[in-house]
């Protein structure tokens, strides 16, 4: 861990073995505590607030920047170690480790622009300011799918503005933000800014809810422990910002090209195995490109090359876990008990002795009775249906409490225009099956969240706004 400046062990000698995915072997052991050393952490943050939210905004970039020069200095070691923690190949994870240091570089900047205003008065003898505030220590909560890109969501903003903050990751990639905090250290960033606490969610969550000091709770992850913390946060009336889950359509209309949009499509579905906040999940193609577009998807499919993700030329890794190995099973089942039928893939390579290896799955004959077009599949499963009418398709798309991200693939901007404004998704990618960006906002609708990450909404995620009106004299 690393709290106050210093690598320390957890209060009570805890370690945490981390497994390579790919071999299930034992990469590393880390320090693993639970909310005594969150508090410890906590009380850290607090202490170095006062001196670090006094800084200006040019001096705590220089900090965020040299982070992010580092980060690139350094992005085949780190990638090299997302790799083999989680799973996805190398060079997924140094795309991963890049956007991370454009995330901390371009907050560096725009924390230069964390503006007030000034507001005309109603009457001759006042005037009106409104002034920006940091909210004080941050608690953040990362899953294990993108241990560089997420983290840098929320310590590089909270950073930016003045806020200091406390950081845990997923219990089993630990190793990644490890490495983002070195650079930190490295960076100059001063003692207690910034803390990393691996450990309990549950007690470490407890910590960031009940402690005054911790102004707001940045979190991604699942629906289902969102609508936890949400609970958690109201005896404290403590901000949240809050990632959540998905389950995005991704529509095909009749004047796409067909080899290019089966492209995108297998890219944006299966990599990182569909582990992705934002993977399209559900894919409503026109009736009119069904029969090329379900040929073209599926030889392009069985084209991905399955295999540890540091050999060459591997385009899908292991999955994470075999919770998720286990899921996708039960999910390819249930469809195909309810007449779904399987065009590739559909099981475990056999070539692998150990590790947890699907085969990416295309599936046709597709309902919405099946499981996996009511949950949230996280899995590497691209199911196929067809539509006929633009109307059609908009009910069908936003039929779910999801609201994260949808994906259109047409070449008519009067389509694109009505798919954007009429889909309940917070991103939209138009014949785009990577949308997120630093500079552009990040986050959901419905039940997939509160709050933007990146942008600069994202930046005013971690300020409040203060009115200041001032009486003059006589």
């Amino acid at each position: 861990m690393y709290i106050d400046g210093r690598w320390c062990d957890a209060a009570d000698g805890g370690r945490l073995a981390v497994i390579n995915p790919a071999d299930e072997s034992t990469l590393a052991e880390v320090a693993f505590g639970g909310r005594a050393d969150a508090e410890r952490a906590i009380d850290a943050a607090a202490r170095a607030l006062p001196s670090w939210r006094a800084k200006t905004a040019y001096e705590r970039a220089e900090v965020l920047k040299t982070t992010a020069e580092l980060l690139r200095q350094r992005a085949d070691g780190i990638a090299r170690a997302l790799t083999l923690e989680q799973g996805k190949p190398l060079p997924e994870a140094r795309a991963e480790v890049l956007h991370t240091a454009a995330t901390f570089e371009w907050f560096a900047e725009e924390g230069k622009r964390a503006y007030g205003r000034v507001i005309p008065p109603s009457a001759p003898n006042k005037r009106h300011l409104a002034i920006t505030h940091p909210v004080g220590v941050v608690g953040t909560i990362t899953p294990w799918n993108f241990p560089s890109a997420l983290p840098s969501r929320k310590i590089a903003p909270a950073l930016a503005v003045g806020c200091t903050v406390v950081s845990r990751p997923a219990d089993q990639t630990p190793l990644t933000l490890i490495a983002i905090f070195e650079c930190l250290e490295d960076a100059g960033c001063p003692p207690g800014v910034a803390n990393l606490v691996m450990g309990d969610a549950p007690g470490i969550a407890d910590a960031y809810f009940s402690r005054p000091e911790i102004g707001k709770v940045s979190f991604t992850g699942s629906t289902r422990v969102g609508k936890e913390l949400i609970r958690k946060s109201a005896d404290g009336v403590k901000r949240l910002s809050l990632e959540l889950g998905g389950h995005a359509p991704l529509i095909v209309f009749e004047d796409a090209d067909v080899e290019q949009v089966a492209k995108a499509a297998v890219i944006g579905k299966f990599r990182n195995n569909g582990q992705v906040c934002v993977s399209p999940s559900r894919f409503f193609v026109h009736e009119k490109l069904a029969a090329r577009f379900t040929e073209a998807a599926v030889e392009e499919t069985k084209r991905l090359k399955l295999g540890p993700g540091w050999e060459e030329g591997v385009a899908i890794g292991p999955m994470f876990a075999q919770q998720g190995l286990d899921k996708t099973m039960a999910l390819i089942e249930d469809a195909k008990s309810r007449g779904a039928s399987i065009l590739a893939g559909g099981g475990r390579p056999t070539r692998f002795e150990k590790g947890y290896f699907f085969e990416p799955t295309v599936l046709r004959n597709v309902d919405g009775s099946m499981r996996l077009m009511t949950e949230e599949p996280f899995s590497p499963i691209m199911p196929l249906i067809d539509f006929s009418q633009v109307d059609e398709v908009i009910q069908a798309a936003n039929n779910t409490p999801y609201g994260l991200a949808a994906y259109i693939f047409t070449n008519d901007l009067t389509i694109a225009t009505r798919m954007a404004e009429g889909l309940e998704a917070g991103i939209i990618g138009v014949n785009d099956p990577v949308p997120a960006t630093p500079q552009c906002p990040f986050g959901g609708m419905k039940q997939s969240g509160l709050g933007r990450e990146l942008g600069t909404e994202g930046l005013e995620a971690y300020l409040e706004t203060k009115f200041v009106s001032i009486g003059l004299r006589g």
